[in-house]
């Protein structure tokens, strides 16, 4: 990807990628083609609880160490960088200074359950239903309002800092954008304030009553923005002569919809990482669901609002890691295509990756993994291919959660993120979903969106040419009904017995 020429007369978007496991920085030219792509992983720092952290500094190091070497590796004039844009893993919250711009706290991940029992606290104060008719989202502890409820309680000197203005409360995006404005701009996108818990759906505001109820000053929080708004200039610490406008901001999963050209009702795209997230373009209105999935903010841009139905799962992509970290099963990711092919195809074993509970459509918080239906023909790599299943298990509970929401039949899921070049799973997934699955061939599709939004809002991209659907590999189902079913009949067998006693009688 780094052979190449620079054109002097071309405009370039640089895209940063904040996820989970590490940043990205990426370089388009005007025609919105992907030129280079420089990353850096970060820390997880996990606790003996199992809590799981992110040193907010190092990512903000990460992020300008990326960005100078795309750029120095480009070879292009500085000022033919026209415009910025980022995508962020959502729900990982920070807090940090004002005034000094230092952090306070390392950040929570979004996977980390450790305010699950502050929002029991909330639940068991009847406000679960006023929480979910406000934001679309079900009251859980995996949502920033309950992390920064968490943060505000367990931090010293937090309170005071809270009293005397300078508390700064966000999600990851609203971080990056005041350490690169040097602390002239505190803003989020109205995407990732949509996943906070504490953004009123109707309103678009922050909600004061909700605040409230999770003892969050509205003052320390960001201001919300549309998602192609101007976010500030950046100088990337001094490294640019002239200071670029960061234009466009979007949670990873919501730039990843746009990115996949997403952009009329009814489309619907699955981004397999650490965790997975399916969402669901459901135009100008929201739809409310009664099938535990949620409805958010997927974007706002040219003064208009989408909203989608999204699901999140916390373990997808972490279940590989599972397999190769923890168990030594396997040595590295590719190996389970190649295990999932050797493994007897007969084998009924069952993996539930309720390892911190389960998200959507279940929301038990206090469910925990299983493994089922072993038996003496489940070997290592029966486990294996238990474990990759389990990914398209997931994320076809959340298709026919949205198909009953919308009374729409989907036909095709688009696809995006490192587990989508497994073939085995590809095909299981189109398999076990009765759905066309689409996979284009390129990966970076959360930092695409960001891309496209920022060029976009720059007048750099044509919007009309960007969405040309090229270099997409499609898996048709293959699998006979009746085994569908059984399969599919197997799995909830299996979820049922991970599911807490008061979520299979609910259920």
């Amino acid at each position: 990807m780094d052979a190449y020429k620079t054109d002097k007369g071309q405009a370039y978007i640089l895209s940063i990628d904040q996820s989970t496991q590490g940043t990205k920085a990426l370089l388009f030219d005007q025609r919105g083609t992907l030129l280079l792509r420089k990353d850096l992983a970060h820390r997880q720092i996990v606790n003996e609880k199992g809590w799981v952290s992110h040193n907010l500094n190092e990512i903000y190091a990460n992020t300008i160490k990326t960005a100078v070497q795309v750029i120095e590796a480009s070879g292009m004039d500085q000022r033919q960088l026209a415009a910025i844009g980022i995508s962020n893993q959502r729900e990982t919250t920070a807090m940090w200074d004002r005034v000094t711009g230092e952090p306070l706290a390392d950040a929570v991940v979004w996977q980390c359950g450790r305010a699950e029992a502050l929002s029991r606290e909330i639940a068991q104060a009847g406000a679960g239903g006023l929480v979910q008719a406000k934001t679309g989202i079900p009251l859980s502890g995996y949502f920033p309002a309950s992390k920064m409820a968490w943060l505000l309680r367990n931090t010293e000197g937090a309170a005071r800092k809270a009293e005397e203005g300078r508390l700064a409360l966000g999600t990851m995006d609203s971080w990056l954008v005041y350490r690169l404005t040097k602390g002239n701009a505190c803003r989020t996108d109205v995407s990732n304030a949509s996943r906070t818990q504490l953004l009123n759906l109707e309103t678009l505001r922050w909600d004061e009553e909700l605040c409230g109820l999770f003892g969050i000053p509205v003052q320390a929080l960001a201001e919300v923005a549309d998602s192609d708004a101007c976010f500030g200039d950046t100088d990337l610490d001094g490294y640019l002569e002239h200071p670029v406008p960061i234009l466009g901001v979007l949670g990873d999963s919501h730039g990843a919809l746009f990115g996949q050209g997403c952009i009329r009702p009814g489309m619907i795209k699955a981004t397999y990482g650490t965790g997975s997230s399916l969402m669901m373009n459901i135009g100008r209105k929201p739809i409310r669901s009664s099938h535990g999935v949620v409805t958010s903010v997927a974007w706002g841009m040219g003064g208009e609002v989408t909203y989608c139905l999204e699901g999140n799962l916390n373990y997808t992509g972490a279940v590989i890691s599972w397999l190769k970290n923890d168990l030594h099963l396997i040595q590295n990711a590719a190996q389970t295509q190649q295990d999932a092919y050797a493994a007897n195809p007969q084998d009924a074993a069952y993996l539930v990756p309720a390892f911190t509970g389960l998200g959507a459509p279940y929301w038990d918080a206090d469910a925990r993994a299983v493994l089922s239906g072993i038996s003496r023909t489940t070997g290592r790599a029966e486990i294996v291919k238990a474990a990759l299943e389990c990914i398209a298990y997931q994320i076809n509970d959340l298709v026919q959660a949205m198909e009953q929401d919308t009374a729409t039949p989907i036909s095709q899921l688009r696809v995006d993120g490192g587990p989508s070049r497994n073939t085995y799973l590809m095909q299981f997934q189109s398999d076990i979903s009765a759905k066309e699955v689409l996979v284009p061939q390129a990966e970076e599709l959360s930092g695409i969106g960001a891309a496209y939004a920022a060029g976009i809002a720059a007048g750099v991209f044509d919007k009309e040419k960007l969405f040309v659907q090229t270099d997409v590999t499609i898996y048709q189902p293959k699998m006979e009904d009746s085994a569908r079913q059984h399969k599919l009949q197997g799995w909830k067998q299996a979820v049922r017995q991970a599911l807490t006693k008061e979520s299979r009688e609910t259920g």
